[in-house]
Parts: C-alpha cells; structure tokens; sequence
C-alpha cells in the first residue's frame, strides 16, 4: 500500500511517510532522554535537600523561560524554518544536559547549577514546542492528521515509560550514568530532526515585523474560538492542580519506602496507560462526542489522582497512575487535534505557542505548586486536594464551555 492509497482505516498511516517516522523517532528520543533525566534530577535534588519546596524549584525553573518567552517563540515558529529551529533547539537540550552531567561528576552539593542548566532546557523547550507542534501538520495530509497526532504524542508517552524505567535502574549505578546516557539521546534527536526534509511551510510565508499584533495573534485566535479556549484551559487547571509529578520522589522514599528504582516505576506508570489508550485511539479513533469525552476524561484524570494520593501499596499507585495516564492522552488527542487542525498554517507556530505555555508550562508550574502545598500541608493531603480540585474543575468547565461539551467531531469539514 502506497501513502496516497492509504485509508483511515489504517491505524498506521502516518508511518507511510518518512519525515514523519523522523519526526516521531525524534519526539521518542527525545522524551527518554527527558523523562530519564527528570527522574535522576528528581533523586539527586531531594536526596541532597530533603525539600518538596525544592523539587518544586526544579518544575518552576523550567516553567519561567516559556512564561516569558511564550509569543515570542510562536512569531519565530511562524516566521523561520520550524526544522532547523527545532534542531537548534535540541542541540542546546543536549549542552544543558552535559553541564548537568558536570555537576554530578564534580560532586556538587549546591543545587543552584541544576536550577541554571534546567533553566537553559526549559528556554530550548520554550522554543521547540511550538516549531515542532506547527511541523506536524505538514509532514502528513490533513486527513491523515488526527492519526499522527495520536502517534505522535504516544511516542512521548512511550518516552515517559522507557526512559523513567531506565533513568531509575541505571541511577543504581550511580548518578552519573543516567545524565550520560540522557546527553547521548539528546544527541541522537537532534540528529533525527536534521535529517528531516520538510522545513515547514512558514519558512516561505516571509519574514514580517515584529509587532504586538504579530505577537498577541495566537492569543487573539484563542480566545475567538471558544471551543478551542475550553480545551486548553481545562487541561492548564487540570495539570496545574492534579500534577503529582513533582512529589513522586518523596512517595517513592517517605510513602512507599522504595529505591530509585520505585521511582523509576511511578514516574513509567502514567506512560504506561497513555501509550494503552493511544494505542486504542490509534485503531478505534474518537468519532463522536469528542468534548463530552474530553470533559469525562479529565474528571477521571482527578478521581485517579485522588485515589493515587490515598495508596499506601506500590501496585496501587501504579495502577492510579496509569488510570492518570489512560485519561490524559485522551484530553491530548482531543485538544491537540482540534488546535492544529483548525488552525491555518501561518499562525499555527504562535497558536501553539499559546498551547504550549498553557499545557506545558502548566505542569512545570504545577511541579511548583505541587511542592508548596507539600511542604505547607504535607505530601498526602496536597495530593488529594490536586485530584479533588480537577473534578471540580471538570464539571465547572462542563457548564461554563458549552460549545466544548457539545463538541462531536474532531476535525470539522
């Protein structure tokens, strides 16, 4: 079967193309490369600080760079070649994780440098995100793009499975090698990612003023469409309140009494249960009732969390966090699709730019909160509040988004 003749019947139809099969195998490396360094940052900053406040630190460091940089970063994505500046991008990932991997190899105490280097990664990101998001559309046909997108970001939760699993085995070692093995992943993205020959077709669209027209245009469409708005705010509060990532270190040492080992497996299991359900969507795409969906999904995102936050048992956070896992990638293949799908090429690096910071930096921002609430109420009743807020928030967007709740199709004619 040939790209043209392929159906979307076919689970696998984005692999028929090349650049995409590139830019997948990038999304997965990259993301073990990521995951596995999160985990040893994880290990390393609590076992030398004993802070939750700061493990928080951590997820806030990378959070400012995208606040900051957020419309920026979309009029860049729009306006240059999205394949070299994702290029960039991750080159610049993988000299931050090698003066990482300089800090555990002098044996450095102050975490101050992990703040720096996670500094540098989380600006790299804040620029990445939107090029690589607004690449997608044009590696694939349109019909072809709600199967690349659940592709695409199964890779990442396949990432998340692999790379905390290795990241937690191998710190056994010794600190040193996760933090060599993540640079080498970083390196062999950027490498995928060069290989790509599409450049994104904003490369052609011409180089305009910076202007704060230019700029506030990602916003402006946001807010325009409110189904689009409703999407990316549930998930912003969702992952801002039921975002337990951060605490993960001190369920493994305090709670569950494992090694970093343990660690390893909590932070896989969420990845565990979102490769599952892409999986799934991948073959039984949503073809009906996708805000409804969406609305439900999250709702058991923050029951599971909830739920999560109670265990005492390994087994049982793990099968709470899959369940996490499992609701979140179905938001994901919802929101992502109906963003970019709807978005026209021009305007869709700043969209994402948009996306990004509401999503993305959403979680880094609530690593942060994460760690506040821990250190003010303790790491159990920071948790269930998490998950208890994100069902309220669930049915509140319900009401206050009826145009997402009423949503059917995911690509509109």
């Amino acid at each position: 079967m040939t790209a043209a003749a392929a159906t979307d019947t076919d689970g696998y139809v984005a692999f028929r193309y090349r650049d995409f099969r590139l830019h997948c195998a990038a999304r997965l490396i990259m993301g073990i490369a990521m995951s596995m360094q999160a985990v040893a940052i994880g290990w390393y900053v609590y076992s030398v600080t004993k802070s939750p406040l700061a493990l928080g630190l951590t997820g806030l460091s990378t959070f400012l760079p995208s606040a900051f940089f957020a419309l920026f970063t979309g009029h860049v994505a729009d306006t240059y070649n999205r394949r070299i500046i994702v290029t960039i991008c991750f080159s610049i990932f993988a000299m931050a994780s090698l003066g990482l991997l300089w800090v555990v190899l002098t044996g450095v105490t102050d975490v101050t440098p992990i703040y720096v280097f996670t500094t540098i990664g989380g600006t790299a990101r804040a620029f990445s995100n939107p090029a690589a998001q607004s690449l997608t559309p044009n590696l694939v046909p349109k019909q072809h793009f709600a199967n690349a997108v659940t592709w695409y970001s199964s890779a990442w939760s396949a990432s998340r499975i692999v790379g905390p699993a290795i990241g937690g085995l191998v710190y056994i070692l010794g600190p040193v090698v996760p933090f060599a093995i993540a640079f080498a992943c970083f390196a062999t993205a950027t490498l995928c990612v060069f290989m790509i020959s599409t450049s994104g077709s904003a490369a052609q669209a011409g180089r305009g003023p910076i202007t704060w027209a230019t700029l506030s245009a990602g916003l402006h469409f946001i807010w325009s469409r409110k189904v689009i708005l409703g999407s990316i705010s549930l998930d912003l509060v969702a992952v801002l309140f039921g975002g337990a990532v951060a605490l993960l270190p001190v369920v493994a040492q305090d709670i569950l009494h494992v090694g970093p080992w343990g660690l390893g497996l909590l932070r896989a299991s969420p990845s565990i249960g979102a490769i599952v359900m892409g999986a799934a969507l991948a073959h039984w795409p949503i073809r009906g009732g996708a805000g409804k969906k969406m609305l439900i999904a999250v709702g058991c995102y923050g029951l599971a969390t909830v739920f999560f936050g109670f265990s005492q048992h390994l087994f049982l956070s793990m099968a709470m966090l899959a369940a996490v896992g499992a609701s979140d990638q179905i938001s994901v293949v919802v929101r992502h699709t109906m963003v970019q799908a709807e978005t026209p090429d021009e305007m869709r690096g700043r969209v994402a730019a948009v996306n990004s910071i509401f999503i993305s930096g959403s979680s880094d921002l609530g690593e942060f909160e994460s760690g506040v609430t821990a250190a003010w109420w303790g790491t159990v009743p920071a948790i269930v509040f998490g998950g208890a807020a994100t069902l309220v928030l669930a049915a509140t967007w319900a009401a206050i988004f009826p145009d997402l709740r009423n949503r059917d199709k995911l690509v509109e004619k």
